[in-house]
């Protein structure tokens, strides 16, 4: 939700947002003082936010890394859609090797390969929608992997592929229990107010769209809901934003971030 807020209401603006002002936000949503200075302090260690002190205030700012994050979070939100419409038919192979003993990069390599879109497709070979960058996927992980392009060839059975490598089911449960709670008159009834409302909604959203590897529209379900549910998500984003903005505009406390003042600014907006 903090990614959210940031995404929404800080990212592409230079500055650095108070810890009181977290707090008066994510309290809307019933989240602690404790728990949100906490998971300011974890997202701290884990290069996502830098802290910077302005007289006795602690403020906290963006950093590469969590940039990058929300550039991506608003490219699958606003541009990328979740349909994949597209004529063509092509297919990003991952295979890879590694020893029993790397416990830990072999859960860091399916963790970055679920993230990308891949499905597992057989041991060590995994498939994604589309010609996949893989660079950032096996970076700094010391794998033995193999990368192709591909095109499916008689005789493979890609819609019974697709079902065996990606959980559909799952995927179409969450986007139909995303609807069954926004696409109602008045959703979320009892919010205080539209803040709330826009904060819950696109966290909700992105835990969806995180896990969609948008596959091609011809090996989904005939009633695939997500274009519904994108839509349903779009036009609500819009009714709470003009009270939403209020809100923050009250509520957030604010300094100049210090690197677009020293002209770093490039790491911030792409």
């Amino acid at each position: 939700m903090i990614l959210t807020f940031l995404g929404d209401h800080v990212y592409g603006r230079g500055i650095c947002v108070s810890s009181r002002s977290f707090i008066e936000a994510f309290g809307k949503v019933g989240i602690s003082e404790e728990a949100t200075r906490s998971t300011l302090t974890r997202m701290v260690r884990r290069g996502l936010l830098r802290r910077q002190r302005s007289g006795r205030r602690m403020y906290f700012g963006l950093t590469p890394t969590s940039s990058e994050v929300l550039k991506d979070g608003e490219r699958r939100i606003w541009h990328s859609g979740v349909v994949n419409d597209a004529d063509e038919d092509r297919w990003t192979l991952i295979g890879f090797s590694l020893p029993e003993s790397w416990q830990r990069q072999r859960h860091e390599l399916r963790s970055r390969l679920v993230w990308a879109g891949f499905g597992p497709l057989q041991n060590g070979l995994w498939i994604a929608p589309g010609e996949v960058d893989a660079a950032g996927v096996i970076e700094d992980l010391g794998a033995n992997v193999k990368v192709f392009a591909a095109e499916p060839r008689h005789p493979t059975d890609m819609q019974a592929l697709v079902g065996d490598a990606y959980d559909l089911a799952g995927l179409g449960a969450r986007y139909r229990a995303f609807l069954s709670r926004w696409d109602q008159a008045d959703p979320a009834p009892d919010a205080p107010d539209d803040l709330a409302r826009s904060l819950t909604l696109l966290t909700g959203w992105l835990q969806i769209i995180r896990t969609d590897p948008r596959l091609p529209l011809r090996y989904l379900p005939h009633d695939w809901p997500a274009e519904k549910a994108q839509r349903v998500c779009h036009t609500l984003h819009e009714r709470f934003r003009p009270e939403a903005e209020q809100v923050v505009a009250r509520l957030l406390d604010t300094v100049p971030d210090e690197t677009w003042e020293n002209g770093d600014s490039d790491h911030i907006v792409a």
